[in-house]
């Protein structure tokens, strides 16, 4: 029998817990901001240290600037570290994970504050700002620990002393961490060593397996050691998925530390490249954060958990049904909204361009919002699991039925979410990927954990989610918006409340039982039917602006006319007659109504 895990006495961190988070965040903006001085070339922007060119104002100079607001952002960070510090020492000192680590923080910031004007005053030396970037990683990790720690015991009444490691996944997760660590002080090395442009192309060097010259082996090497650490991460979210099923936060931590790892590389091929685009070496360096910063979450939740090989590999004998699990995969991302979300994506990229779009940016710009939207479905399935289970419409889905643990859907969904990101970010656009970006946010936290449940007009304002495929479409083939990108977001936006609230005329007892307020249920069948009616007129009348307004052409007018005219007499057909048939018709032909409306403004496009 191990040994049971001694724990500290049960003390109410309450809003401590946030000013930990906070001081971890200000600590990673910090590390990004300091990166972007580093790859810019910004070090030296100011020579003098603490002032810049003698005076408290920086020169109106990008170096200076920049440089200058590293400062600022570290002048903000460490009273807020201290401030954290401080209060865990006079009321948490018997909670050893919590208060502990951040005396050695506060001995840490000052040895970072001495260091940081001296490589400005020796202007920048390689191995100073290495060792800069390591300390800085180290205060990160402990706040981070930190603010885990305080809220795990928030939650939890009792907290261990330490973190303890008794699993082979428990070593790996440690492995991985450390090896995190020398790749990214390593590839600091070769940002400030001017190593980073020795090296042109991917995956050879000025195309020899072989540099010939100093710097381009500084830059080999980083490359080798991050192929190590590639083949590592791999093993790592095996290993996870197989014993951590039931593990939320370790699976989550694990799979998103393992993608965050993947995009590290894929960004700095994608920026080497490419000739050091400036927003790539951007979220080169937040990725390399973001990274450490996952590596830690991970490392900190095992120890937390202190899970034995034993258990994990009960929990890893279970069987899995490969093929029942891949369905249930492709359940959890809701394929049948993706594809008609994919049509007004595509819509907005032929419309914006007025050309049909290469195959390349198609494939990608399709392919990332594929991501974007299965999981943003997959995330809005965690979430709705319980309120699920008391529909009959959606007791089946794999997470509500128990076939999938909640911990794996939410795990799925979130690496779905990042790798989207990446992908519209390296291969279509940086206004693309933000502005999916603000779809998910939108759709994920302003919809489905805030909307749907407090207010009827759930359905009304969360339309906004679904709204925004074909912004990202428009920005992936022209850079931009405009006017008419957002009378396509109009559209859907107004097109969605008739739509649902079809479904929920037919499902009004479904969401009744489940608690949750759609219009039906809380203003009434009547309501709703005169509401379908009145939006259903608004949307065509909306849709026939585009024309007036000569943003489309005449084939795209008759279609809307035809289009709508057909739905209108559906919503007229719902508000005078009624009945879940009535409901039903309306609800399955308004999609099919999108659907061709949106291929009208593509034809409408190209002839």
């Amino acid at each position: 029998m191990p040994k049971a895990k001694k724990s500290s006495p049960r003390l109410k961190v309450g809003n401590f817990r946030y000013l930990a988070l906070a001081a971890a965040l200000a600590t990673y903006i910090l590390i990004v901001v300091g990166g972007i001085v580093r790859v810019t070339g910004s070090g030296l922007g100011c020579p003098d240290w603490p002032t810049c060119f003698g005076s408290w104002i920086p020169p109106m100079r990008a170096d200076a600037i920049i440089e200058y607001s590293h400062r600022l952002v570290a002048a903000l960070t460490s009273p807020l570290i201290l401030a954290t510090a401080v209060i865990a020492w006079l009321r948490f000192r018997k909670l050893a994970l919590i208060s502990r680590p951040l005396v050695w923080a506060l001995g840490l910031l000052f040895v970072q504050a001495l260091l940081g004007g001296l490589v400005v005053l020796m202007e920048t030396p390689p191995d100073l700002v290495a060792v800069h970037l390591g300390i800085a990683l180290i205060i990160l990790a402990i706040l981070i620990g930190v603010a885990v720690s305080s809220f795990i015991h928030h939650r939890n009444s009792k907290l261990p002393t330490k973190l303890t490691f008794r699993s082979r996944f428990a070593r790996m997760s440690v492995g991985a961490l450390i090896g995190i660590f020398i790749v990214l002080v390593s590839g600091a090395l070769v940002a400030v060593s001017e190593a980073t442009y020795s090296c042109l192309g991917w995956p050879l060097c000025n195309g020899e397996l072989i540099p010939t010259h100093p710097l381009g082996w500084v830059h080999m090497v980083h490359r080798l050691l991050a192929g190590f650490m590639s083949v590592h991460v791999i093993f790592l979210l095996r290993r996870a998925w197989l014993t951590q099923r039931t593990q939320r936060g370790i699976l989550s931590a694990a799979t998103l530390t393992v993608i965050l790892f993947f995009a590290q590389v894929l960004v700095g091929a994608l920026k080497v490249s490419n000739q050091f685009p400036i927003y790539l070496l951007g979220l080169h360096v937040a990725t390399a954060a973001a990274v450490w910063a996952m590596a830690v979450v991970l490392v900190v939740l095992v120890g937390l958990a202190a899970r034995t090989d034993a258990e994990e590999n009960r929990e890893a004998a279970r069987p899995i049904d490969r093929r029942q699990l891949a369905r249930d995969f492709l359940m959890l991302t809701k394929p049948i909204i993706v594809a008609l979300l994919l049509v007004t994506t595509y819509t907005g990229m032929v419309v914006g361009a007025k050309a049909l779009p290469s195959l390349s940016l198609t494939f990608w710009t399709l392919f990332g919002g594929a991501l974007a939207a299965g999981g943003s479905g997959a995330i809005n399935q965690y979430i709705d699991r319980e309120t699920d289970q008391r529909m009959t419409r959606t007791a089946k889905r794999p997470i509500a039925s128990g076939r999938l643990t909640p911990a794996q859907g939410y795990a799925f969904g979130l690496g779905l979410l990042v790798i989207s990101f990446y992908v519209l970010a390296g291969f279509v656009n940086l206004l693309a990927a933000l502005l999916s970006l603000a779809g998910m946010i939108y759709y994920i936290i302003v919809y489905s954990l805030w909307l749907k449940h407090a207010t009827v007009q759930n359905i009304v304002i969360g339309g906004g989610a679904g709204a925004i495929p074909p912004l990202v479409g428009w920005a992936a083939t022209t850079g931009h918006l405009s006017v008419p990108a957002f009378f396509l977001f109009a559209i859907i936006f107004m097109w969605t409340p008739p739509h649902f609230w079809a479904l929920a005329l037919i499902k009004q007892k479904d969401y009744a039982r489940a608690g949750v307020p759609m219009l039906p249920v809380v203003r009434g069948e009547r309501f709703t039917r005169n509401q379908i009616l009145i939006y259903t007129l608004e949307l065509v009348v909306l849709t026939l602006l585009m024309p007036l307004l000569r943003m489309a052409g005449s084939f795209y007018a008759v279609s809307a006319v035809v289009l709508g005219g057909a739905l209108i007499y559906a919503a007229f057909q719902v508000w005078h007659v009624g009945g879940n048939k009535i409901a039903w018709r309306m609800y399955r032909y308004s999609s099919m109504y999108l659907a061709l409306l949106f291929a009208a403004l593509v034809v409408d496009a190209l002839v």
